[in-house]
């Protein structure tokens, strides 16, 4: 059923993304995974947003800071991190990429962005943009069912939440969406906000234990 989005999500990079690059669509489990962590929207840094890739078209491949957090909340094994963090960009094949992301499906994890526009940097995009994917966002988690969402950072929590979220303010502190998903708002844990890792592991260690551990799930 995912896969009947991905041709609106498309459709859209053609209105809001880089026309030479692939639109990124998501990876990870995909049947009512344990957690749903929301990222904000890919760049061209990703091997997938170029034309002639052949392989999943998934958050963050090759690169190598993100799954530092995955690692260290121990959603991610050893032997993937070490193999991520010991390859350059090029050196991703398709066939890396599945194993990337079968560890993650393992660790019942699903992974996206509110925007599935690919830009050609790190730039920032206005809320109008993120808003056009909200619909799409909304059917997105519907078909995925996720048990908790993590919501990376002011912008995104604040569009997804339909209200005004500093994330310094609300760290820990749980949102409900729709009357239906448990959702934590965490610093954003890359680019301009990577001296914030720290605390966005700290907080998603927090919510796994909370959540997840003392429950059996």
């Amino acid at each position: 059923m995912l896969e009947e989005l991905y041709k609106k999500f498309d459709n859209m990079q053609k209105k809001y993304g880089a026309k030479n690059l692939n639109s990124i669509y998501s990876g990870g489990c995909i049947n009512n995974p344990n957690i749903c962590f929301v990222f904000m929207n890919p760049t061209g840094r990703n091997i997938a947003a170029e034309k002639s890739w052949t392989g999943i078209r998934a958050p963050w491949l090759a690169t190598k800071n993100i799954w530092k957090l995955f690692r260290e909340v121990n959603l991610l094994d050893e032997d993937i991190y070490e193999q991520i963090q010991n390859k350059k960009g090029k050196e991703w094949t398709p066939g890396f990429c599945e194993e990337v992301y079968s560890n993650i499906e393992k660790h019942k994890c699903y992974i996206t962005n509110l925007a599935k526009c690919t830009q050609i940097d790190a730039r920032s995009l206005k809320d109008e943009v993120y808003i056009k994917y909200l619909k799409l966002f909304f059917k997105e988690l519907e078909i995925v069912n996720p048990k908790i969402v993590i919501l990376f950072g002011n912008q995104v929590s604040s569009i997804v939440l339909d209200q005004k979220i500093q994330v310094s303010l609300v760290r820990k502190q749980e949102f409900m969406l729709k009357n239906k998903y448990k959702c934590f708002s965490v610093y954003y844990p890359v680019g301009n906000g990577i001296f914030n890792i720290d605390k966005s592991i700290e907080d998603i260690i927090y919510i796994i234990n909370k959540e997840l551990k003392n429950k059996n799930i």
